[in-house]
């Protein structure tokens, strides 16, 4: 069979793309791998088992990723990060045009999850349980009623725990709005959900049809540093470097497929949540693979590769029995001398 080429927009190291290449690389009898990334320094660069690498410039980046495309013939590109996912999404047309598959969601299911305020309203209006939230608009609105502690984050551009801070009380919390929106982010409050119940992390594959092909659902573990953005007397928020045990929730990863449905996902889907009442509340969404995916490769669930070969129009293979057990990480290193950084 011949190998299918694709290339993965975004390499920063220990993030989603450089897990993506992990996962391509079960199967590297199957693929021959690219890599671009906007800085030469990215660690995906540096990685083995890559045909080639290239730095691609901000400026123009859609245009720039089809011609390297054209030019090594490549097939398929997976977005390895949330700003390629949203700029190669809206170009969908364009790539299909090109002869290039895009390995993402759709515009519309990005649109939904890009705006915090919006998607958890719209969860809520479909039933689905949801931590108490509050969209604020300037320092002199905020709702009397927020219960302390809790949490403020971006409403757009916070997935991985980024500018995701706990509030202790009133003082912090006007504190935190000023800062967010002199800063140009609009924050929204949810109500703090203790962890000591559990995190988890799901995820939920859609066919590009929308078809339901499974779901994996993590129990994450907050023994080591890196799994930890926070942790201060009034509770802890998670990092974007997940790790725990992969096992059988079905109640969870029901949840979280219904989340994905009323999505209108079509394509993968990653839902974060704790409980509340005893019931899966999720936190944050991302239409996106996640940069546990190869946490789940490892498992038995290679979403990368079963939505490649959906795109491709072969036929899903039945899903491997899921190894249940503890999946852990930690970081790679590598040396890189002074005339082999990429120009």
């Amino acid at each position: 069979m011949n190998r299918i080429s694709v290339l993965v927009a975004g390499m920063a190291g220990a993030s989603l793309g450089t897990e993506i290449i992990k996962s391509l690389l079960v199967k590297q009898e199957k693929y021959t791998i690219y890599g671009c990334d906007a800085s030469p320094y990215a660690y995906g660069h540096y990685m083995h088992g890559l045909k080639k690498t290239f730095v691609v410039s901000r400026d123009n980046y859609v245009e720039n990723i089809i011609a390297e495309c054209k030019k090594q013939n490549i097939s398929v590109v997976i977005p390895g990060g949330d700003e390629p996912a949203v700029l190669l999404g809206h170009e969908k047309k364009l790539l299909a045009e090109e002869n290039i598959l895009f390995a993402g969601n759709t515009e519309t299911v990005v649109d939904i999850c890009s705006n915090k305020g919006r998607l958890f309203e719209y969860l809520q209006k479909s039933n689905i349980p949801i931590p108490q939230t509050w969209v604020i608009s300037s320092v002199e609105n905020i709702p009397v009623e927020i219960p302390f502690p809790c949490i403020i984050k971006p409403s757009t551009n916070s997935g991985g725990s980024v500018s995701v801070f706990i509030v202790q009380n009133e003082a912090e919390l006007k504190m935190y709005v000023a800062y967010m929106l002199n800063n140009g982010l609009d924050p929204i409050v949810q109500e703090y959900l203790p962890q000591e119940s559990g995190e988890y992390t799901v995820g939920v594959l859609h066919s590009p049809m929308g078809k339901l092909c499974g779901s994996i659902v993590l129990k994450r573990m907050f023994h080591s540093k890196v799994s930890i953005m926070a942790k201060t007397n009034a509770g802890l928020i998670s990092s974007g470097y997940s790790q725990g045990e992969i096992g059988c929730y079905p109640d969870i990863a029901n949840i979280a497929e219904k989340i994905a449905c009323i999505c209108k996902s079509c394509g993968p889907l990653n839902v974060q949540g704790r409980i509340k009442n005893g019931v899966f509340c999720p936190f944050e969404i991302n239409p996106r693979f996640s940069a546990s995916t190869f946490l789940r490769t490892l498992a038995g669930f290679n979403e990368v590769d079963m939505y490649i070969d959906m795109l491709l129009g072969f036929p899903l293979l039945p899903t491997a029995n899921i190894r249940y057990g503890y999946y852990l990480r930690s970081f790679d290193e590598t040396y890189v001398p002074y005339d082999g950084v990429l120009e």
